[in-house]
């Protein structure tokens, strides 16, 4: 039965990319269950605001199995209940909320009653088949009572990408929990017809508690949302920065990569966080923060992939066949595993200047924003130096379609390790969808990248200007 849930999921969430352009080599499609971190700016899709914060909110439990020791992770409660779908919406819901608990208990059903159990929260993404993304937001923990007992999860289910607005919001739901789940209702009613607020706006809600009567919780939405989705502090507290940065390259010409680490909430934020530092380009194959023990043989799988694993499986991930892969172990800031040529990626004078950035200063930040934007800077840097100068390089028709120029792109870089590098970028999925969207728009999409970029271009006009004064 377990086996057909699975397999009735692997169906619903496979991974259909956009096709290529024209020249590009074309990639293999992905027969594994997906994740985005997203192809939007990053993994996760940018939204203005206005939409509805959630989907769902499940609560998933485990429940002995009949005829077995083991337990099965089983939604145990759900808001809201959804009637009048029609017979497909139906079906499809049904299959989505059928493999939503496996990704709440990724570590398989071997569990014991416990009376002691660390709180975790982390995340996981799903592809549907027509592209649109699932965020599940899950934290787990154990449940208020006497004696031993099973670990929960609460787990709310958005198409919105904002982990640490959606961690405040999974606080509020544990408070009222310890109460009643009546509780809930109310203040998950409220939140749901809330409209979730542009980036820097804040939205309020009013939530009446027993014994404590009337409070008013605000929810902010971060100013600079291409980050809101992530943070870095778990990938610096584990990886060294010259690490960090080989991960980069290998992420970039999209090898095979593996995270290894104990914790739910270990594993899932540093995945979010390499995803990240891709800016602006999205990871658009295999992604999954925290693969579910009976989806282990993903790590066989001959195209790209992201992942992250449990140590538990460690000894099943070595003997696992797999080729060109990149291991990492979180716990040990160590690889396991490498291709080798990690440190040759990336272009030196442009490796140098990615560690000097990162390097600088970094004692001195106090805020997670603070932190996020040291992080990713340097890496959006990288981009604008190497590929920064597309838009110039796209031809346009009388329609307004777009044609990318790549061989006279590539030339215009003086520098030959530039060069090289961008040859190997521009055939990769992650160009490849980039410039598919820059092709069909007009004029280059407002937004961060765009920002550096005009800043970028000023600097050299500006440097340009003094060395002729100086003559």
């Amino acid at each position: 039965m377990e086996g057909q849930v699975v397999g009735r999921a692997l169906r619903l969430f496979r991974n259909r990319l956009p096709r290529r352009r024209a020249g590009a080599p074309q990639g293999n499609r992905e027969e594994a269950v997906k994740e985005p971190e997203r192809a939007q700016e990053h993994p996760l899709p940018n939204f203005a605001g206005g939409q509805h914060f959630f989907e769902y909110l499940l609560v998933v439990s485990l429940k002995k199995k009949l005829l077995a020791n083991d337990y099965e992770p089983t939604i145990t409660y759900q808001f809201p209940k959804r009637e009048n779908l029609l017979r497909g919406q139906q079906e499809e819901e049904e299959r989505l909320l059928k493999a939503i608990p496996l990704f709440c208990f990724p570590d398989g059903n071997e569990w014991a009653p416990l009376t002691e159990y660390p709180r975790e929260t982390f995340s996981f993404v799903l592809t549907n088949v027509d592209g649109s993304r699932k965020i599940g937001y899950c934290r787990r923990l154990l449940p208020a009572g006497p004696g031993p007992r099973l670990p929960q999860v609460y787990c709310i289910i958005s198409c919105i990408g904002c982990f640490g607005l959606f961690s405040k919001i999974l606080d509020e739901v544990e408070k009222r929990h310890q109460i009643s789940m009546a509780v809930i209702y109310p203040f998950m009613q409220g939140l749901r017809e809330a409209a979730f607020p542009a980036p820097g706006k804040t939205v309020t809600l009013k939530s009446f508690i027993p014994d404590s009567g009337t409070e008013f919780i605000s929810l902010t939405r971060p100013l600079d949302s291409h980050l809101e989705h992530v943070d870095f502090s778990s990938l610096l507290d584990c990886l060294r920065f010259e690490q960090i940065l080989q991960i980069f390259a290998s992420a970039v010409l999209e090898r095979k990569i593996i995270f290894l680490a104990e914790g739910l909430s270990t594993l899932s934020q540093c995945i979010h966080a390499t995803a990240a530092l891709l800016y602006p380009f999205s990871w658009a194959h295999t992604y999954i923060p925290v693969v579910p023990e009976s989806l282990l043989a993903t790590v066989c799988c001959p195209t790209p992939f992201m992942v992250g694993v449990q140590m538990r499986f460690l000894q099943e991930v070595m003997d696992s066949p797999m080729e060109e892969v990149l291991l990492v172990d979180l716990h040990e800031g160590t690889f396991l595993l490498s291709v080798g040529d990690e440190k040759d990626i990336l272009p030196p004078k442009l490796q140098d200047d990615i560690l000097d950035s990162l390097s600088q200063g970094i004692n001195e930040l106090k805020t997670s924003e603070q932190v996020n934007e040291h992080v990713s800077g340097p890496f959006v840097q990288f981009f604008v130096k190497t590929v920064g100068h597309y838009a110039s390089y796209i031809k346009r028709e009388a329609s307004g379609q777009g044609h990318f120029q790549e061989r006279p792109f590539c030339k215009a870089l003086t520098s030959k390790t530039n060069r090289r590098f961008v040859k190997k970028f521009v055939k990769t999925q992650l160009f490849s969808l980039f410039i598919q969207e820059a092709e069909k728009s007009k004029t280059p999409p407002a937004g961060y990248f765009q920002q550096k970029i005009l800043e970028y271009e000023e600097q050299k006009k500006q440097k340009k200007s003094r060395e002729k004064s100086v003559k």
